[in-house]
């Protein structure tokens, strides 16, 4: 087992209480609640080390590297999170159709998952009420100071319950669809990146895309049910 696994499979994920967040979709102005069950989220987004560890991707952990992975579709974190709880031994929380590629979430398994955007919101505000948790100079990596790159996990401050770069350096892909009658298969992300504008960079910044769709500033998160 390569040090970048072994690694992530002895880290110990953030507990997340449970409680409950606002959400709102500017597009619509739909406002609405969702309620928060206790969950495990991880303090970083995947690393580069972690994934090229599972994937076989040697290119992408040379020198353990700890910049958040990029490059990687809905589809493809969907994967690794499967891949990763298979090794831990976990049970997976993703079934995929092989006729239809429809993905249904066990949300009772105890293995990796994405976040759903309400776990997300919920997770990055940390009880704050504003726009973000903190000074964004102070947290997040966005286009105003990351010399236009992305940057290694976890060099800004966390949030109130210990989580890093909830806010800038990579958006996070998250389970949801965003809007089925127009959208389709759209998935949302949030977060912002490096690249952003500090407008765009929030916990209630939204984003959404073809689930096949990749950039170089999108990557993700680990969560788990308990």
């Amino acid at each position: 087992m390569s040090d970048a696994l072994e690694s992530q499979l002895n880290y110990p994920m953030i507990n997340i209480p449970c409680g409950e967040i606002e959400l709102r979709d500017d597009r619509t102005r739909r406002i609405w609640k969702a309620e928060i069950k206790p969950f495990l989220l991880a303090p970083y987004p995947v690393t580069m080390a972690l994934y090229g560890s599972i994937t076989g991707k040697s290119s992408l952990s040379v020198d353990g590297n700890q910049k958040p992975v990029v490059d990687v579709s809905w589809n493809e974190a969907i994967l690794l999170c499967n891949l990763l709880s298979q090794r831990a031994g976990l049970k997976d929380c993703y079934t995929i159709d092989s006729y239809s590629e429809k993905v249904i979430c066990d949300w009772e398994a105890d293995g990796y998952r994405l976040p759903s955007e309400a776990e997300w919101q919920y997770a990055c505000k940390a009880g704050t009420a504003g726009y973000r948790y903190g000074e964004i100079d102070k947290i997040a990596w966005y286009k105003g100071n990351s010399a236009g790159e992305i940057h290694a996990a976890g060099m800004k401050e966390p949030n109130a319950w210990g989580l890093y770069d909830m806010i800038g350096n990579v958006w996070e892909w998250c389970w949801d669809l965003y809007d089925v009658n127009v959208y389709g298969a759209y998935r949302i992300f949030r977060g912002g990146s490096w690249a952003e504008e500090e407008r765009g960079c929030g916990a209630t910044c939204r984003r959404r895309s073809h689930p096949a769709f990749c950039i170089d500033d999108l990557g993700f998160r680990l969560a788990r049910s308990l």
